[in-house]
């Protein structure tokens, strides 16, 4: 009897662990494309950058090995240094109007209301225009004798004489500002939208029977539950802040006096212009380094480990 239970549940494993196989080789096959474009697009290049960081890489000729010697030549220099100062005064200064205006937009089209989804579609506009686009559309608005917000600050008296926006640093790096807000409001008002929506209505109405007020349903509710909405938000908005180039490339060429280059200018500017690709790709890595280091502080002061 035992015999003949044992030889009925053999063929059962069997058929189990070729299920089981199949299931494992099925699912392998589905993630397979995954997984080839990410080692093709990502860590290939990463590993491929890395090696390059460590060589005179000229665009032509042979490259010749030089260690750690990029990046000794990195930390004198001070051109990256300044840049990368300049880069994070604007990732300062552009991040809260993008935040405050962008859940100031999501609170007015967070609404039931007929004929909304015209007005959020109106807001998020501006992102898909590309930015080179929106870069050149920025530089003929505030063109000083053709632009029409120089036009309109006459006309409303503001101003005496047409300014002249791209000579002065602050004038410049104002300019941008705005037109960077403009250009991408429209998607973090999306993910804020997205993250109140998802808020249960049950607890603002068991709030308001408990007469809470529209101040505490924000502060209590919206707030804290939308923390890691705004931490998502956040990363994507410092990381592109971080890597900001067109924009800068397009409207002042680094200009006036190198004082608008941004980190990723200047690695272009190596890369391409001195023809310095080692040195560029070491400055790249870098770059890579703070970006992953500012993600990691961010998701941590923003995690959502409130308990409701």
């Amino acid at each position: 009897m035992a015999t003949t239970q044992s030889s009925v549940g053999a063929p059962r494993h069997s058929r189990r662990s070729t299920l089981n196989r199949r299931r494992n080789l099925a699912g392998f096959l589905f993630v397979l494309p995954a997984v080839l474009f990410t080692l093709a697009m990502f860590i290939f290049p990463l590993l491929m950058t890395l090696w390059m960081s460590l060589h005179d890489w000229p665009l032509l000729g042979q490259a010749t090995f030089l260690g750690i010697q990029n990046y000794v030549d990195m930390a004198r220099d001070g051109q990256f240094w300044s840049s990368l100062w300049f880069t994070t005064l604007y990732t300062l200064l552009v991040t809260p109007p993008i935040f405050l205006l962008a859940f100031a937009l999501a609170l007015l089209v967070n609404v039931a209301l007929r004929g909304i989804g015209v007005f959020r579609t109106i807001y998020f506009i501006p992102v898909v225009i590309g930015l080179g686009t929106s870069s050149l559309l920025w530089v003929w608005l505030l063109n000083d004798r053709v632009g029409i917000i120089n036009g309109l600050l006459l006309d409303l008296g503001l101003i005496e004489r047409p300014i002249i926006w791209f000579v002065d640093r602050n004038l410049a790096l104002f300019a941008i500002i705005v037109s960077i807000v403009w250009k991408t409001v429209g998607f973090s008002m999306i993910l804020l939208l997205a993250g109140m929506q998802a808020i249960p209505d049950e607890l603002y109405q068991a709030a308001m029977v408990d007469g809470a007020s529209y101040r505490q349903r924000l502060t209590h509710i919206m707030l804290p539950l939308l923390r890691s909405t705004f931490a998502l938000a956040l990363v994507l908005s410092v990381i592109g802040s971080y890597l900001a180039f067109d924009q800068f490339y397009i409207m002042t060429r680094g200009g006036p006096q190198n004082q608008t280059i941004t980190a990723v200018y200047w690695i272009f500017n190596n890369s391409f212009t001195y023809y310095k690709m080692g040195y560029g790709a070491a400055l790249s890595i870098v770059l890579l380094v703070i970006l992953g280091i500012l993600s990691i502080i961010q998701l941590r002061i923003l995690r959502d480990d409130v308990t409701y």
